[in-house]
Protein backbone atom coordinates (compact mmCIF):
# COMPACT_ATOMS: atom_id res chain seq x y z
CA UNK A 1 0.00 0.00 0.00
CA UNK A 2 1.35 3.45 -0.97
CA UNK A 3 0.19 5.30 2.14
CA UNK A 4 -1.32 4.72 5.55
CA UNK A 5 -3.92 7.31 6.52
CA UNK A 6 -2.74 10.33 4.57
CA UNK A 7 -5.82 11.01 2.46
CA UNK A 8 -8.06 13.82 3.64
CA UNK A 9 -11.77 13.20 3.81
CA UNK A 10 -14.07 15.04 1.41
CA UNK A 11 -17.64 16.11 1.98
CA UNK A 12 -19.90 13.80 3.95
CA UNK A 13 -22.83 12.64 1.90
CA UNK A 14 -25.84 14.40 3.37
CA UNK A 15 -29.38 14.25 2.10
CA UNK A 16 -31.70 17.22 2.08
CA UNK A 17 -34.76 18.10 0.06
CA UNK A 18 -34.72 21.05 -2.31
CA UNK A 19 -37.90 22.49 -3.82
CA UNK A 20 -37.17 24.79 -6.79
CA UNK A 21 -39.58 27.43 -8.02
CA UNK A 22 -41.47 24.92 -10.15
CA UNK A 23 -42.54 23.20 -6.93
CA UNK A 24 -41.05 19.76 -7.62
CA UNK A 25 -38.85 18.47 -4.75
CA UNK A 26 -35.34 17.40 -5.64
CA UNK A 27 -33.02 15.38 -3.42
CA UNK A 28 -29.59 17.05 -3.49
CA UNK A 29 -27.13 16.33 -0.68
CA UNK A 30 -24.91 19.34 -1.37
CA UNK A 31 -27.75 21.75 -0.62
CA UNK A 32 -27.15 21.23 3.10
CA UNK A 33 -23.88 23.11 2.54
CA UNK A 34 -24.98 25.77 0.08
CA UNK A 35 -28.63 26.88 0.17
CA UNK A 36 -28.27 29.34 -2.74
CA UNK A 37 -28.39 26.95 -5.72
CA UNK A 38 -30.54 27.81 -8.69
CA UNK A 39 -33.00 25.40 -10.27
CA UNK A 40 -30.58 24.97 -13.20
CA UNK A 41 -27.81 23.77 -10.88
CA UNK A 42 -30.09 21.34 -9.06
CA UNK A 43 -31.19 19.77 -12.35
CA UNK A 44 -27.84 19.69 -14.18
CA UNK A 45 -25.78 16.49 -14.29
CA UNK A 46 -22.40 15.60 -15.78
CA UNK A 47 -21.23 12.14 -16.85
CA UNK A 48 -17.45 11.77 -16.94
CA UNK A 49 -15.19 8.95 -18.08
CA UNK A 50 -11.69 9.28 -16.69
CA UNK A 51 -8.64 7.72 -15.07
CA UNK A 52 -9.02 7.30 -11.29
CA UNK A 53 -5.46 7.63 -10.00
CA UNK A 54 -3.74 7.76 -6.64
CA UNK A 55 -1.69 10.97 -6.80
CA UNK A 56 1.73 10.90 -5.13
CA UNK A 57 3.10 14.45 -4.93
CA UNK A 58 6.74 15.07 -4.07
CA UNK A 59 9.23 17.93 -4.54
CA UNK A 60 12.40 17.28 -6.57
CA UNK A 61 15.21 19.23 -8.21
CA UNK A 62 15.68 19.56 -11.96
CA UNK A 63 18.91 17.54 -11.61
CA UNK A 64 16.90 14.69 -10.13
CA UNK A 65 14.48 14.83 -13.07
CA UNK A 66 17.44 14.59 -15.43
CA UNK A 67 18.81 11.64 -13.48
CA UNK A 68 15.45 9.89 -13.92
CA UNK A 69 15.45 10.81 -17.65
CA UNK A 70 12.21 12.78 -17.26
CA UNK A 71 11.15 15.86 -19.23
CA UNK A 72 9.92 18.64 -16.96
CA UNK A 73 6.29 19.71 -17.31
CA UNK A 74 5.04 16.67 -19.24
CA UNK A 75 2.90 13.62 -18.59
CA UNK A 76 4.62 10.29 -19.21
CA UNK A 77 2.96 6.90 -19.22
CA UNK A 78 5.21 4.54 -17.24
CA UNK A 79 5.36 0.80 -16.75
CA UNK A 80 5.71 -1.01 -13.41
CA UNK A 81 9.50 -0.89 -13.54
CA UNK A 82 9.74 2.85 -14.18
CA UNK A 83 7.07 3.49 -11.57
CA UNK A 84 9.10 1.58 -9.02
CA UNK A 85 12.31 3.43 -9.99
CA UNK A 86 10.64 6.81 -9.37
CA UNK A 87 9.03 5.69 -6.11
CA UNK A 88 12.43 4.46 -4.94
CA UNK A 89 13.97 7.85 -5.73
CA UNK A 90 11.43 9.72 -3.57
CA UNK A 91 10.92 7.13 -0.84
CA UNK A 92 12.57 9.28 1.85
CA UNK A 93 10.80 12.48 0.80
CA UNK A 94 7.73 14.12 2.28
CA UNK A 95 5.14 12.79 -0.16
CA UNK A 96 1.46 13.75 -0.21
CA UNK A 97 -1.06 11.10 -1.30
CA UNK A 98 -4.56 11.83 -2.56
CA UNK A 99 -7.26 10.51 -4.87
CA UNK A 100 -6.87 12.21 -8.22
CA UNK A 101 -6.85 11.91 -11.97
CA UNK A 102 -7.71 14.72 -14.40
CA UNK A 103 -11.39 13.97 -15.10
CA UNK A 104 -11.99 12.82 -11.49
CA UNK A 105 -10.61 16.15 -10.20
CA UNK A 106 -13.10 18.00 -12.40
CA UNK A 107 -15.99 15.78 -11.33
CA UNK A 108 -15.18 16.21 -7.62
CA UNK A 109 -14.86 20.00 -7.87
CA UNK A 110 -18.09 20.28 -9.83
CA UNK A 111 -19.81 18.18 -7.20
CA UNK A 112 -18.48 20.36 -4.40
CA UNK A 113 -19.88 23.35 -6.26
CA UNK A 114 -23.28 21.72 -6.44
CA UNK A 115 -23.50 20.03 -9.85
CA UNK A 116 -24.53 16.37 -9.84
CA UNK A 117 -21.66 14.31 -11.31
CA UNK A 118 -20.95 10.68 -12.14
CA UNK A 119 -17.48 9.20 -12.64
CA UNK A 120 -16.87 6.06 -14.69
CA UNK A 121 -13.47 4.37 -14.89
CA UNK A 122 -11.39 1.43 -13.70
CA UNK A 123 -9.82 0.77 -10.30
CA UNK A 124 -7.97 -2.21 -8.89
CA UNK A 125 -9.49 -4.89 -6.72
CA UNK A 126 -7.04 -3.82 -4.02
CA UNK A 127 -6.79 -1.63 -0.92
CA UNK A 128 -5.99 1.48 -2.95
CA UNK A 129 -9.08 0.87 -5.07
CA UNK A 130 -11.27 0.50 -1.99
CA UNK A 131 -9.97 3.76 -0.53
CA UNK A 132 -10.46 5.55 -3.83
CA UNK A 133 -14.08 4.38 -4.05
CA UNK A 134 -14.71 5.40 -0.45
CA UNK A 135 -13.26 8.89 -0.95
CA UNK A 136 -15.18 9.38 -4.19
CA UNK A 137 -18.46 8.53 -2.49
CA UNK A 138 -17.63 10.82 0.43
CA UNK A 139 -17.22 13.69 -2.05
CA UNK A 140 -20.75 13.03 -3.29
CA UNK A 141 -19.79 11.95 -6.82
CA UNK A 142 -21.95 9.12 -8.16
CA UNK A 143 -19.77 6.01 -8.34
CA UNK A 144 -19.69 4.01 -11.58
CA UNK A 145 -16.17 2.71 -11.09
CA UNK A 146 -15.47 -0.86 -12.14
CA UNK A 147 -13.06 -3.05 -10.13
CA UNK A 148 -10.55 -5.22 -12.01
CA UNK A 149 -7.88 -7.74 -10.99
CA UNK A 150 -5.15 -5.22 -11.75
CA UNK A 151 -3.45 -2.57 -9.58
CA UNK A 152 -5.17 0.78 -9.11
CA UNK A 153 -3.51 3.42 -11.28
CA UNK A 154 -1.07 5.94 -9.82
CA UNK A 155 0.29 9.31 -10.90
CA UNK A 156 3.63 10.29 -9.39
CA UNK A 157 3.73 14.08 -9.60
CA UNK A 158 7.19 15.61 -9.23
CA UNK A 159 7.15 19.31 -8.36
CA UNK A 160 10.23 21.46 -9.12
CA UNK A 161 11.10 24.82 -7.54
CA UNK A 162 9.49 26.75 -10.42
CA UNK A 163 6.17 25.01 -9.50
CA UNK A 164 6.08 22.99 -12.73
CA UNK A 165 4.77 19.46 -12.31
CA UNK A 166 6.01 16.40 -14.14
CA UNK A 167 3.47 13.58 -14.09
CA UNK A 168 4.40 9.93 -14.36
CA UNK A 169 1.27 7.89 -14.80
CA UNK A 170 0.87 4.17 -14.33
CA UNK A 171 -2.60 3.45 -15.71
CA UNK A 172 -3.02 0.03 -14.11
CA UNK A 173 -6.70 -1.00 -13.98
CA UNK A 174 -7.72 1.99 -16.10
CA UNK A 175 -6.51 0.15 -19.19
CA UNK A 176 -9.26 -2.44 -18.73
CA UNK A 177 -12.20 -0.02 -18.83
CA UNK A 178 -14.03 -0.64 -22.12
CA UNK A 179 -17.25 0.26 -23.90
CA UNK A 180 -19.15 -2.57 -22.20
CA UNK A 181 -18.80 -0.71 -18.88
CA UNK A 182 -20.43 2.52 -20.09
CA UNK A 183 -23.78 2.82 -18.31
CA UNK A 184 -26.06 3.85 -21.15
CA UNK A 185 -28.87 4.96 -18.86
CA UNK A 186 -26.57 7.34 -16.97
CA UNK A 187 -24.99 8.65 -20.17
CA UNK A 188 -28.39 9.23 -21.78
CA UNK A 189 -29.76 11.15 -18.79
CA UNK A 190 -26.77 13.52 -18.38
CA UNK A 191 -26.85 17.19 -19.29
CA UNK A 192 -23.22 17.03 -20.38
CA UNK A 193 -20.55 14.41 -21.16
CA UNK A 194 -16.97 15.27 -20.16
CA UNK A 195 -13.68 13.53 -20.96
CA UNK A 196 -10.01 14.32 -21.56
CA UNK A 197 -7.39 13.50 -24.16
CA UNK A 198 -5.73 11.08 -21.75
CA UNK A 199 -8.41 8.54 -22.68
CA UNK A 200 -6.84 8.11 -26.10
CA UNK A 201 -3.78 6.32 -24.73
CA UNK A 202 -5.53 2.93 -24.62
CA UNK A 203 -7.72 1.37 -27.29
CA UNK A 204 -10.20 0.06 -24.71
CA UNK A 205 -10.81 3.49 -23.17
CA UNK A 206 -11.04 4.99 -26.63
CA UNK A 207 -13.88 2.59 -27.42
CA UNK A 208 -15.65 3.56 -24.18
CA UNK A 209 -15.44 7.28 -24.97
CA UNK A 210 -16.58 6.75 -28.57
CA UNK A 211 -19.63 4.89 -27.29
CA UNK A 212 -20.45 7.73 -24.92
CA UNK A 213 -19.95 10.26 -27.74
CA UNK A 214 -22.44 8.43 -29.91
CA UNK A 215 -24.93 8.31 -27.03
CA UNK A 216 -24.46 12.06 -26.56
CA UNK A 217 -25.02 12.70 -30.28
CA UNK A 218 -28.23 10.61 -30.38
CA UNK A 219 -29.62 12.37 -27.31
CA UNK A 220 -28.47 15.92 -28.11
CA UNK A 221 -26.23 16.01 -25.03
CA UNK A 222 -23.53 18.67 -24.77
CA UNK A 223 -19.96 17.32 -25.03
CA UNK A 224 -17.03 19.01 -23.29
CA UNK A 225 -13.51 17.86 -24.21
CA UNK A 226 -10.31 18.83 -22.38
CA UNK A 227 -7.27 18.12 -24.55
CA UNK A 228 -5.21 17.81 -21.33
CA UNK A 229 -1.67 17.12 -22.57
CA UNK A 230 0.49 18.46 -25.45
CA UNK A 231 2.10 15.10 -26.09
CA UNK A 232 -1.33 13.51 -26.41
CA UNK A 233 -1.97 16.04 -29.18
CA UNK A 234 1.28 15.02 -30.85
CA UNK A 235 0.17 11.38 -30.78
CA UNK A 236 -3.49 11.82 -31.74
CA UNK A 237 -3.77 15.17 -33.47
CA UNK A 238 -6.06 14.01 -36.31
CA UNK A 239 -8.37 12.17 -33.92
CA UNK A 240 -8.61 15.22 -31.66
CA UNK A 241 -9.42 17.52 -34.56
CA UNK A 242 -12.19 15.12 -35.60
CA UNK A 243 -13.63 15.05 -32.07
CA UNK A 244 -13.54 18.85 -31.85
CA UNK A 245 -15.31 19.35 -35.16
CA UNK A 246 -17.73 16.38 -35.04
CA UNK A 247 -18.75 16.00 -31.39
CA UNK A 248 -17.56 18.67 -28.96
CA UNK A 249 -19.43 21.87 -28.15
CA UNK A 250 -16.91 23.01 -25.51
CA UNK A 251 -13.16 22.44 -25.84
CA UNK A 252 -10.42 23.31 -23.33
CA UNK A 253 -6.71 23.56 -24.18
CA UNK A 254 -3.72 25.35 -22.74
CA UNK A 255 -1.44 27.37 -25.00
CA UNK A 256 1.04 24.52 -25.45
CA UNK A 257 -1.67 22.01 -26.39
CA UNK A 258 -3.21 24.53 -28.76
CA UNK A 259 0.21 25.16 -30.33
CA UNK A 260 0.64 21.46 -31.05
CA UNK A 261 -2.88 21.34 -32.46
CA UNK A 262 -2.65 24.36 -34.79
CA UNK A 263 1.11 24.86 -35.19
CA UNK A 264 0.87 28.42 -33.89
CA UNK A 265 2.54 30.03 -30.88
CA UNK A 266 -0.15 32.74 -30.61
CA UNK A 267 -2.77 31.63 -28.05
CA UNK A 268 -5.30 34.18 -29.32
CA UNK A 269 -5.01 32.92 -32.90
CA UNK A 270 -5.22 29.31 -31.68
CA UNK A 271 -8.49 30.11 -29.93
CA UNK A 272 -9.78 31.68 -33.13
CA UNK A 273 -8.75 28.63 -35.15
CA UNK A 274 -10.35 26.20 -32.71
CA UNK A 275 -13.46 28.38 -32.61
CA UNK A 276 -13.99 27.68 -36.30
CA UNK A 277 -14.37 23.98 -35.43
CA UNK A 278 -16.54 24.12 -32.30
CA UNK A 279 -19.04 26.40 -30.56
CA UNK A 280 -16.98 27.32 -27.48
CA UNK A 281 -13.17 27.11 -27.67
CA UNK A 282 -11.07 27.93 -24.60
CA UNK A 283 -7.30 28.46 -24.69
CA UNK A 284 -5.67 29.01 -21.30
CA UNK A 285 -2.58 31.18 -21.49
CA UNK A 286 -1.01 30.99 -18.03
CA UNK A 287 -0.33 34.36 -16.40
CA UNK A 288 -1.96 36.10 -19.35
CA UNK A 289 -5.39 34.70 -18.54
CA UNK A 290 -7.35 32.90 -21.24
CA UNK A 291 -9.03 33.43 -24.59
CA UNK A 292 -12.47 32.13 -25.47
CA UNK A 293 -14.08 31.91 -28.88
CA UNK A 294 -17.84 31.89 -28.30
CA UNK A 295 -19.53 31.19 -31.62
CA UNK A 296 -16.54 32.94 -33.24
CA UNK A 297 -16.81 36.01 -31.00
CA UNK A 298 -13.53 36.43 -29.15
CA UNK A 299 -13.36 37.09 -25.40
CA UNK A 300 -10.33 37.82 -23.25
CA UNK A 301 -10.56 36.54 -19.66
CA UNK A 302 -8.16 38.08 -17.13
CA UNK A 303 -6.10 36.11 -14.65
CA UNK A 304 -7.55 35.97 -11.15
CA UNK A 305 -5.53 35.15 -8.07
CA UNK A 306 -1.83 34.70 -7.56
CA UNK A 307 0.89 35.13 -10.20
CA UNK A 308 3.21 33.07 -7.99
CA UNK A 309 1.67 29.59 -7.84
CA UNK A 310 2.42 27.13 -5.08
CA UNK A 311 1.45 24.09 -7.16
CA UNK A 312 -0.05 23.98 -10.66
CA UNK A 313 -1.32 20.40 -10.30
CA UNK A 314 -4.99 20.34 -11.23
CA UNK A 315 -5.15 23.95 -12.47
CA UNK A 316 -6.62 22.91 -15.80
CA UNK A 317 -9.01 20.43 -14.19
CA UNK A 318 -10.27 23.13 -11.83
CA UNK A 319 -10.58 25.69 -14.64
CA UNK A 320 -12.80 23.22 -16.52
CA UNK A 321 -14.91 22.64 -13.41
CA UNK A 322 -15.36 26.38 -12.88
CA UNK A 323 -16.35 27.01 -16.48
CA UNK A 324 -18.82 24.11 -16.58
CA UNK A 325 -20.28 25.18 -13.25
CA UNK A 326 -21.01 28.63 -14.67
CA UNK A 327 -22.26 27.24 -17.97
CA UNK A 328 -24.62 24.72 -16.34
CA UNK A 329 -25.85 27.39 -13.93
CA UNK A 330 -27.05 29.50 -16.85
CA UNK A 331 -24.24 32.07 -16.82
CA UNK A 332 -22.90 33.74 -19.95
CA UNK A 333 -19.77 32.28 -21.53
CA UNK A 334 -17.79 35.33 -20.35
CA UNK A 335 -18.96 34.94 -16.74
CA UNK A 336 -18.27 31.21 -16.90
CA UNK A 337 -14.73 32.03 -18.02
CA UNK A 338 -14.26 34.44 -15.13
CA UNK A 339 -15.47 31.83 -12.62
CA UNK A 340 -13.06 29.33 -14.19
CA UNK A 341 -10.15 31.76 -13.94
CA UNK A 342 -11.00 32.56 -10.33
CA UNK A 343 -11.14 28.88 -9.32
CA UNK A 344 -7.89 28.08 -11.13
CA UNK A 345 -6.23 30.97 -9.30
CA UNK A 346 -7.44 29.55 -6.00
CA UNK A 347 -6.28 25.96 -6.63
CA UNK A 348 -2.72 26.98 -7.60
CA UNK A 349 -2.32 28.82 -4.29
CA UNK A 350 -2.38 25.49 -2.41
CA UNK A 351 -0.70 22.09 -2.59
CA UNK A 352 -2.94 19.49 -4.24
CA UNK A 353 -5.53 19.33 -7.01
CA UNK A 354 -8.74 19.40 -4.94
CA UNK A 355 -10.19 21.82 -2.41
CA UNK A 356 -10.94 20.88 1.17
CA UNK A 357 -14.45 21.23 2.59
CA UNK A 358 -13.88 24.53 4.42
CA UNK A 359 -12.03 26.10 1.48
CA UNK A 360 -14.73 25.22 -1.04
CA UNK A 361 -17.42 26.66 1.23
CA UNK A 362 -15.59 30.01 1.32
CA UNK A 363 -15.01 29.88 -2.44
CA UNK A 364 -18.65 29.11 -3.11
CA UNK A 365 -19.71 32.08 -1.02
CA UNK A 366 -17.28 34.34 -2.91
CA UNK A 367 -18.72 33.15 -6.23
CA UNK A 368 -22.23 33.85 -4.99
CA UNK A 369 -21.34 37.40 -3.94
CA UNK A 370 -19.26 38.21 -7.03
CA UNK A 371 -21.37 36.56 -9.71
CA UNK A 372 -24.78 36.23 -8.10
CA UNK A 373 -25.11 32.46 -8.42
Amino acid sequence: MLWKNKLHTGFPRLSTSYTPDCGKPVEKPYLAYFPHYSYNQAMASVYGIGNPLIDCLSKVSEKELDKLSLTKGTMLLVDKEKRQEILEAIKNRDTKYSCGGSCPNTMVTLRMLGIDTTLAGGIGNDEEGEIYRKRLRESGVNDELVSFDSPTGTSIILLTDDKERTMNTFLGANRLFDSAYVNERTAESASLFYFTGYMWDTESQRRAVRKALEIARRNNITVAFDIADPFAVARYRDDFLDIISDYASIVFANSEEARFLFDNYDAYECARSMGKLTRIAVVKNGRNGSYISNERNMLSIPLYGTTKPVDTTGAGDTYAAGFLFGYLSGCSVETSGKIASYLAGEIISQIGAQFGKERIAAIRESIRKEFGI
